[in-house]
């Protein structure tokens, strides 16, 4: 083993999934309490940035060739570690509860007239916006994710008296659909009365750093909260400076702000984390995340992703409009379950629902497999 700094970190990336893990005792570990058995450690240690050492590890062997990690790092790698095989607890979002021993659909209901994709479909019809939302838990969404503001590039700010105004109606139409409500916004205020009216989750694209009082407002909710990864939590989530490494950099600013929430009083159990795909990064930057999903398990959390319907389809597809990005959107979620997400959050519910259902089933028949 090479020597390296005291600044060195280490970073774990659960690999080699099994189809049928039953066969191959001690050899494979349960990835948190998914339906997911990993029989190989991918490592890499960055020092200065840059990666020093990469090497893949059997399950079996890990331990062994954790004890002989160097000093500065060994620690570290006990954490991430224990964090890929921890199970998540159960959410209690009002009458439904989220378990995570199966990945969750979360709909996409924007009220907002600018969005990228959906814009000016719901706004100003608090009804038709419901009955979406009615359409999408009967499809099988365990969640539906309301915004008032779009977060697309150039978009506009909103007002938070304009953006109470177009999703607490919704939300208090939905408030007996079945499904768990999230409120997708960055104001302390639209999530204090999206709270009033109904909404069990807070999806914050600021991670909880746009508005200064939102920290303490989902704290005293006691409600989960998305904390996204955005490369500013100004006007513009979009404005950045760019990556040196956009997995390790997005990584480590995750792991440094549940860090700080936690500290701040937030319950652990209660954070989701997202990557943040599309905010601030280009089609290599996303493309390097969607291929290394199952290295964020390593921070402990449920993770959430979100790639529907996002530019980096059209860019793959030669410029396939917003309308017809169907097949790359579920490429990408199901690749993403197929990773271990626990979330994922599309437009296309009743396709993506039926892409996890044809996922889950092959799993149940893998694990249950007896030749």
């Amino acid at each position: 083993m090479v020597d390296i700094g005291s600044n060195a970190k280490i970073y774990l990336k659960p690999v080699g999934f099994l189809d049928s893990p039953q066969f191959f005792d001690e050899q494979n570990k349960r990835l948190n309490n998914s339906l997911l058995w990993f029989s190989q450690i991918e490592y890499s240690i960055f020092e200065d940035g840059k990666p020093a050492i990469r090497s893949l590890v059997p399950v079996e062997l890990w331990d062994k060739i954790a004890s002989q990690l160097p000093e500065p790092v060994q620690g570290r790698a006990a954490t991430l570690f224990a964090n890929l095989t921890k199970s998540h607890a159960p959410l209690q979002c009002g009458e439904r509860v989220l378990r995570f021993d199966q990945p969750h659909v979360m709909g996409i209901l924007n009220m907002t007239p600018d969005s990228f994709s959906d814009g000016g479909k719901h706004d100003g019809d608090p009804q038709i916006a419901a009955d979406a939302g009615f359409d999408m838990a009967t499809a099988g969404a365990s969640i539906l994710d309301i915004g008032g503001e779009s977060t697309r590039p150039g978009a506009d700010t909103v007002w938070e008296g304009d953006e109470i105004k177009r999703v607490v109606p919704v939300i208090e139409k939905l408030s007996r659909c079945g499904a768990a409500l999230s409120i997708d916004t960055r104001k302390a205020a639209v999530m204090e009365a999206a709270i009033a009216a109904g909404a069990h989750i807070i999806n914050d694209v600021s991670a909880l750093l746009h508005d200064k009082r939102s920290l303490e407002v989902a704290g005293v909710s006691g409600r989960p909260v998305v904390l996204m990864h955005a490369p500013s939590s100004g006007k513009d989530p979009h404005k950045g400076d760019g990556y040196g490494n956009v997995v390790t950099d997005t990584f480590n600013w995750l792991e440094q702000r549940i860090s700080d929430v936690v500290e701040a009083g937030f319950e652990r159990e209660k954070i989701i984390v997202d990557p943040g795909l599309g905010f601030g990064k280009s089609l290599s930057d996303n493309l390097a995340l969607m291929n290394n999903i199952a290295l964020f398990h390593a921070l402990g959390q449920p993770l959430l992703i979100g790639a529907s319907r996002k530019r980096m389809i059209g860019a793959l597809s030669k410029e396939a409009p917003v309308d017809r990005r169907l097949g790359g959107s579920i490429a990408f979620a199901h690749h993403a379950v197929q990773q271990g997400a626990q979330v994922v959050r599309v437009h296309d519910v009743p396709e993506t629902v039926q892409a996890v259902q044809i996922w889950r089933g092959m799993r149940d028949a893998g694990v249950t497999a007896r030749v």
